[in-house]
């Protein structure tokens, strides 16, 4: 199929601070035309027949009442990441228009940070750090611990 034949998803941007990631937008490319948030301002008239997705990545671009009205095809909007609070569903469907998000795609992430941060935080790793790169004078104002750097290899520090 011709990129003019797949749908149109509007994106904030590819890449930059705040774009969709470049393999992310490579994927996406092989199911429909990317139009960019400048690209459909440049040429909105044009554009806004054939946008009929809007993928929301990192709470951007933002779903407001002025863009659903410019949008006459749009059909859902994907949205990627935790939650859909940032989103106001209720004036979306108001549009006919349907919502997906993506709720397990980062579950085992999540939790994996959470277990780190239970575990830093009961074996106060922050302050064993400090002790280890900064010396236990900066920390305590005397020196009180001592770590042989070649050791560490043989033990877990702070555990």
């Amino acid at each position: 199929m011709a990129e003019e034949e797949l749908p149109g998803v509007l994106i904030l941007d590819v890449g930059g601070t705040h774009g969709v990631l470049e393999d992310l937008a490579a994927l996406l490319k092989k199911h429909f035309h990317l139009i960019t948030m400048k690209e459909f301002l440049g040429r909105k008239e044009e554009m806004s027949k054939k946008i009929q997705s809007v993928f929301v990545f990192e709470c951007r671009p933002t779903i407001d009442r002025e863009l659903l009205e410019s949008l006459p095809n749009l059909k859902v909007i994907g949205n990627s990441g935790v939650g859909v609070d940032h989103l106001d569903l209720k004036m979306i469907s108001s549009f006919g228009v349907k919502v997906t998000n993506t709720p397990h795609a980062v579950a085992d992430p999540t939790a994996d940070i959470g277990m780190a941060l239970m575990l830093a935080s009961a074996r106060r790793l922050v302050e064993g750090n400090v002790l280890n790169f900064l010396g236990p004078s900066y920390f305590f104002g005397i020196l009180q611990f001592f770590c042989d750097r070649d050791d560490l290899s043989e033990s877990i520090f702070g555990m």
